[in-house]
């Protein structure tokens, strides 16, 4: 029953979809051919367009159910779905443009094609968005309910019946618990039956009365999925294991498939794919303009400081940056010439008398981290991101504050979380490395525009101790 009425959803979806990507294509048809937006006169045959409409039904229809676009999405999000339908749809494209191509009596305009593929990214997404909308209607209703058996620890699944059961556009249903392990606190009942015994764990999950099953174990317990399976038998039920990665996971956990295997990160960057594309775009655009606005005020700085005391405008510094690979940072010498020659790499105190009566002034105001923009331009930096500290210190660090390298896991950059927030310079260095891997964690370019909108406008909230001169 339940397959049919997944199927019969399967083929209400395509139908649609079918009859928005006809709209789309007729639409684009009728704006390139009987509209004033396109003065250029182009011939048109519109049997043409026929054949090519239904070669488009027959690449769209065959490249979704392959890709199993279709599929029951309860735990998926509208996000992953849209991106789901831009790779089908170019795939179904190109697919569609090969055909036109073999066929060479078949002659269509360009504007229509490049019309259509928007459009229809737009009314599909569009009429998808519609038709999850009134299911999760339906569903805080009492509608198209899954029932759900839950397996695990107390730990794990207490947690995970909480989110389910709060979740109720997901229309999941908990029909029974069955602990491996201890009780659930008191009051935690969630007035679902309790099962006991794996006689009864068994019956239950035969008995017909279970869609789904979610098991929440320990990874020192996953071997009991393999019991799971063996009560599940040939059951049509929907197995999901939830594994307690909480211990080993750190920072941008995910889930990757390689030729079939089913690949978990522990911790990786964010920067992969269209996400380092757009940083590193925001990085040399507004770095460029950044370097073009500040130049005179960066020449007059370089005059200040030639003025004022011996040695060279820009202090040159090795610092760690991405993946920890070394680079010379750039900045306004704000020290007298050879200021840690004594002292070796330290953090700098307040009222240092190592610094000059400019690079007082320039630390004040943070304008001796302009050239660091030349920094950015070059890729070793970033507009925002942690900022980069120096080999010697690092080493220091590492054996004393627990992932601290994990920091590095994002290019360094002139202004981040930790700072805008005031942790910089001479400040609690535990709490710097908790903003810095919340930074990355849960980095977005919206994140780094509200950072750089925070930087230029709001200021810093604290003073600074830095080691540099």
């Amino acid at each position: 029953m339940l397959k049919k009425h997944n199927e019969f959803f399967k083929g209400l979806l395509l139908i649609s979809d079918l009859c928005f990507v006809s709209l789309a294509w007729w639409s684009a048809y009728g704006v390139r051919f009987f509209t004033t937006l396109f003065v250029t006169p182009e011939p048109f045959v519109p049997r043409h367009y026929v054949i090519a409409w239904l070669i488009i039904l027959g690449a769209w229809t065959v490249v979704f159910e392959w890709a199993d676009f279709y599929r029951p999405r309860r735990l998926s999000t509208h996000h992953r779905e849209t991106v789901e339908l831009v790779k089908c749809s170019a795939i179904a494209l190109l697919i569609f443009l090969g055909v036109i191509f073999i066929i060479r009596e078949v002659v269509i305009s360009r504007i229509v094609v490049v019309l259509f593929w928007f459009s229809s990214l737009f009314w599909v997404s569009l009429s998808h968005h519609v038709f999850r909308g009134g299911l999760r209607f339906a569903r805080r209703r009492g509608y198209n309910l899954r029932h759900v058996l839950v397996i695990g620890t107390p730990a794990l699944v207490s947690p995970l019946v909480n989110r389910l059961t709060s979740y109720k556009r997901l229309g999941l249903r908990i029909a029974g618990i069955y602990l491996t392990e201890g009780e659930l606190p008191s009051g935690l009942s969630y007035g679902v039956p309790r099962i006991t015994g794996e006689e009864e764990l068994a019956k239950f999950i035969r008995g017909g009365a279970i869609d789904q099953i979610f098991v929440a174990l320990p990874l020192e317990q996953a071997s009991k999925l393999r019991d799971i399976q063996e009560w599940l038998g040939d059951e049509p039920v929907t197995l999901h294991f939830v594994p307690d990665l909480g211990e080993l996971a750190t920072i941008r956990g995910s889930i990757e498939e390689f030729d079939g295997l089913q690949i978990i990160s522990l911790q990786s960057t964010p920067l992969a794919g269209w996400n380092a594309f757009f940083k590193r775009g925001l990085d040399l655009s507004l770095g460029a303009l950044a370097l073009a606005i500040f130049a005179p005020v960066m020449a007059l700085i370089a005059l200040a400081i030639k003025c004022s005391s011996r040695g060279p405008v820009f202090y040159r510094q090795e610092r760690m940056g991405l993946d920890g690979r070394r680079f010379t940072m750039l900045k306004f010498r704000s020290m007298i010439e050879d200021a840690e020659k004594l002292t070796g790499p330290v953090w700098a105190m307040e009222d240092d008398p190592r610094v000059t009566w400019v690079g007082r002034w320039l630390r004040q105001t943070s304008l001796d981290e302009l050239p660091q923009l030349i920094n950015v331009l070059r890729g070793e930096m970033s507009l925002v991101g942690p900022r980069p500290e120096r080999p010697p210190l690092i080493e220091e660090f590492r054996s004393s504050i627990p992932k601290y390298m994990l920091r590095h896991k994002m290019k360094a950059g002139m202004t981040g979380w930790a700072q805008i927030h005031g942790w910089r310079g001479n400040t609690s260095l535990k709490n710097r490395i908790e903003y810095d891997l919340d930074y990355i964690e849960n980095w977005s370019m919206w994140r780094d525009i509200k950072i750089l909108a925070h930087t230029l406008f709001g200021g810093f909230r604290n003073n600074r101790g830095v080691t540099s001169k």
